[in-house]
């Protein structure tokens, strides 16, 4: 049932909390998963650690032959939450003698990026400040951390097009991202906590944007859509990285799946959970046991079977899932997939180990394949949703204990 009551006045398109996540009455995690949760903590306190000693104030996107990348071709500034989420969970997660040190970090790498708040030129904010300030405010209760989370949410907002009624992707005007999805919420934060009703309008209007012209039928998604400019009429659907037009990127599957369960959970429209579930049942469909994607299962034989990154954003979006749907048992696979994926993923050939010279914390993940940018390599968006679904995973398994 769509839910429509108890909306703050002035902000009808928003919530006035999230939709909680909760899974099936009686779910476990099963045992080994402590076990996988201790070996990624131990790897990213002592990769982390050593990025942030060798590389201060630095915030490198992907590694090149396991080292980062520092000064490497971005494409676009993106990413620079990543590695200060990261710092925060261990300010929690890491061996008790080193909290402090990361927790330190943590607030540093969080206070460089907050001019970022009002940077209008690109579409990625909620990589910036959900990551980072929205768990500061966790921790705190510091209302002038909520205020950064506002002004991010009102430069988000604040991209919008009335002419094809969507937020553009950095590239250029007339480009609509699959992406975006990941970080439109921002605006829908900025509208639950001021009442402002033109911020959870026009993020509402994005995502049914997104969701009429980039996603498929049969639940797949378009990485880009192409507007005219002059009209605001879609023209066409494209792609950036993934291997055709008609195909199906991995992480924009992973950001579909995880963007429209978010935007459900801020506005409690059940269009946006049908079109969650639909992406996820594709993911599903297409990745099956192997549990870790290509880059594009468009691709035949691909020479690069694996990207990891997409998986551990995919295991996340999953779990929220699986707190979401009133099926438990598609709630129970949904979850049982999620674990199994982190599971996955915590196994040697893509977890590095503490003590060897690889200094990402996840192998097997790509940047850009089309311009040969971190490609099979650690890179910081998969490192930081790898740790983020073990820590919610691990979260629920100890409230259930």
């Amino acid at each position: 049932m769509t839910i429509t009551a108890d909306r703050p006045a002035g902000a009808a398109s928003v919530l006035p909390h999230l939709l909680p996540v909760r899974l099936p009455t009686g779910y476990l995690v099963p045992g080994s998963f402590a076990g996988a949760a201790a070996n990624a903590w131990a790897t990213a306190s002592a990769k982390v650690a050593g990025l942030i000693t060798r590389h201060p104030d630095a915030f490198p996107l992907y590694t090149e032959g396991g080292k980062w990348a520092v000064g490497a071709e971005a494409w676009t500034n993106w990413c620079e939450g990543f590695l200060g989420g990261q710092l925060w969970m261990l300010s929690e997660r890491a061996e008790p003698e080193r909290r402090a040190e990361f927790r330190a970090a943590a607030e540093h790498y969080s206070e460089i990026i907050e001019h970022r708040k009002a940077d209008d030129t690109v579409h990625d904010l909620g990589f910036l400040f959900w990551s980072t300030y929205r768990r500061w405010l966790e921790a705190t209760g510091d209302d002038a951390k909520r205020q950064v989370l506002i002004e991010a949410g009102r430069t988000t907002a604040s991209r919008y097009r009335d002419k094809g009624r969507y937020m553009p992707s950095f590239r250029q005007p007339d480009s609509l991202f699959i992406d975006i999805m990941m970080n439109i919420h921002m605006a829908l934060y900025a509208a639950q906590q001021t009442g402002e009703d033109g911020l959870g309008r026009h993020a509402v209007e994005h995502c049914l944007t997104t969701r009429r012209y980039l996603m498929r039928g049969d639940g797949s998604a378009s990485h880009e859509g192409m507007f005219d400019i002059e009209t605001g009429a879609f023209l066409r659907q494209t792609t950036q990285q993934g291997f055709s037009d008609d195909g199906s990127w991995a992480r924009g599957q992973a950001w579909a799946l995880y963007g429209f369960g978010t935007v459900y959970r801020f506005t409690g429209e059940r269009r946006f959970l049908d079109t969650a579930v639909a992406a996820a049942d594709f993911y599903l469909e297409q990745t099956g046991d192997r549990l870790v994607p290509p880059n594009d299962w468009a691709e035949p034989n691909p020479v690069r079977p694996y990207e990891s990154s997409a998986a551990a954003a995919a295991a996340g979006g999953l779990w929220q899932l699986a707190g979401l749907v009133a099926d438990p048992v598609k709630a129970r696979a949904y979850a049982d997939y999620a674990v199994a994926v982190i599971e996955r993923l915590c196994q040697d050939d893509f977890l590095a180990s503490p003590g060897e010279d690889w200094e990402g914390v996840l192998k097997h993940g790509s940047y850009h394949e089309g311009k040969g940018l971190g490609v099979d390599e650690s890179v910081m968006w998969g490192d930081y949703w790898f740790l983020d679904t073990v820590d919610q995973i691990q979260r629920y398994a100890e409230r259930s204990q």
